[in-house]
């Protein structure tokens, strides 16, 4: 597959995505069969890229930085509340689909540490307290 092809095929899957959520395996095998690619192409495109989810994500997305900062100013007993609190690990998803919960190694606010990311705003200093009012507080 040359790079255009590839452009191609990212492009679509984004889209699908976008109108799912994640990119079902039925999904993926009908996109390589509408390009007349290989599933095992489809697939690998899928799952190289960081921005492409296989299973469904929840409502919220928690993003809980573990990079150095993060992890020696506390972030260590902010990740035990989440996992105890939503009934998780990183990487999964709640069962009533409403929280994902990830672990990243850095949202650049080393000096606001130890954060996290919630649907995409920055929250910093963080402790338990804290992050137990941000979670009561989404719907």
């Amino acid at each position: 597959m040359g790079q255009r092809e590839g452009w191609g095929l990212i492009k679509i899957l984004q889209q699908v995505q976008v109108e799912y959520g994640y990119l079902p395996k039925d999904l993926l095998k009908r996109t390589a069969e509408m390009l007349k690619l290989p599933y095992g192409k489809v697939f690998g495109v899928a799952t190289f890229y960081a921005q492409f989810h296989l299973t469904p994500r929840g409502r919220h997305i928690i993003q809980q930085c573990d990079g150095t900062a993060c992890h020696v100013k506390g972030g260590v007993r902010v990740g035990r509340f989440l996992r105890e609190e939503l009934g998780i690990g990183p990487g999964e998803t709640t069962e009533d689909l409403k929280f994902t919960y990830e672990v990243v190694y850095c949202l650049g606010s080393c000096g606001l540490a130890p954060v996290a990311m919630v649907d995409g705003r920055v929250y910093g200093e963080l402790s338990v307290d804290k992050m137990k009012k941000i979670l009561e507080n989404l719907e």
